[in-house]
């Protein structure tokens, strides 16, 4: 893995991440954020923008891109806590860490680990929250990726069936209070949900779903980027069993996993992980079995 400072944007203390295939950047000065993956001297899969303020209870949050961890379930004191303070980087073998400062309203220190698979488009992200108070604290780790305009968010549905041989339900979808699912984003195939991002809209929308093949993918323009993550059966999940939601506004969208509700005890923490992997030269997909010919290989490929 190469590790080398450079500038980024308005941003001067930053660090580039890179196996040879892709590339990372980090930046220092401002919170625990991945403001750039792609692949190496290519175009960012990430939507990043000059900070927009974001007023919050605490101060004020700002909106840079890229991608985050939070924490679910989303409310207003504990998920929007201004993080623009410095972070730590730390090298530990084939694994560069970044650690926040314990934040001084939830007392938790938030963590992510990269490591990259040698010679290969994909790298595995490890979100850890540690517990700096003196009780439990009751949280899922989420992990937000603004991707780029003008792609197409992919949720895979449970295997389907037949009636009348298979009676009982397999699925559910979250709606939130402003989802309108007869809005022109939104394209349900019999295998896949797909959401779109299109600037010209008007209103944001989200969608979410209780995902136990373990993965989510945004196409953009010949790129798919694929989200890979471990769906615990059983588990209590926020948001009605989320495990893979998506927020589509005319600004952004929204890639979006989480990890199953979890009680952290003081001194404790908690791990969630993400495998990232990216393709190129894919066509436009716009059927299921599309889907199947070229992401689903990428998929067993990641599972491996």
């Amino acid at each position: 893995m190469q590790v080398e400072r450079l500038s980024y944007g308005k941003l001067t203390h930053c660090y580039r991440l890179s196996n040879g295939v892709i590339e990372l950047i980090i930046p220092a000065e401002v919170g625990l954020r991945i403001l750039h993956f792609g692949f190496v001297g290519e175009r960012n899969e990430f939507f990043v923008t000059d900070p927009l303020e974001v007023p919050a209870d605490r101060g004020v949050w700002q909106l840079y891109g890229g991608h985050r961890l939070w924490l679910a379930p989303e409310m207003e004191g504990r998920t929007t806590i201004p993080d623009n303070q410095p972070i730590t980087v730390e090298e530990h073998g084939d694994v560069v860490r970044l650690i926040q400062p314990k934040e001084a309203v939830t007392n938790v220190v938030k963590e992510i680990d990269i490591r990259f698979e040698a010679d290969a488009a994909s790298v595995e992200v490890v979100h850890r929250i540690h517990n700096r108070n003196i009780w439990d604290v009751q949280l899922a780790l989420w992990a937000i990726s603004v991707m780029q305009l003008g792609g197409t968010a992919i949720i895979p549905l449970p295997p389907r069936g037949t009636h009348p041989k298979d009676l009982l339900p397999a699925a559910t979808l979250t709606l939130w209070p402003y989802t309108d699912l007869s809005d022109p984003r939104f394209r349900f195939g019999r295998k896949y949900v797909y959401v779109s991002q299109d600037t010209n809209a008007t209103t944001p929308q989200k969608i979410g779903a209780a995902v136990s093949s373990g993965w989510a993918a945004y196409a953009n323009d010949g790129h798919v980027f694929i989200k890979q993550f471990a769906h615990v059966q059983g588990a209590n999940y926020p948001d009605l069993r989320s495990t893979v939601e998506v927020f589509a506004s005319p600004e952004m969208i929204e890639l979006e996993t989480l990890g199953p509700l979890v009680s952290i005890a003081p001194s404790g923490s908690a791990e969630y992980r993400e495998r990232w992997t990216l393709a190129k030269d894919v066509p436009t997909l716009n059927h299921d079995d599309e889907v199947d010919r070229y992401v689903a290989p990428l998929v067993a490929h990641g599972a491996q």
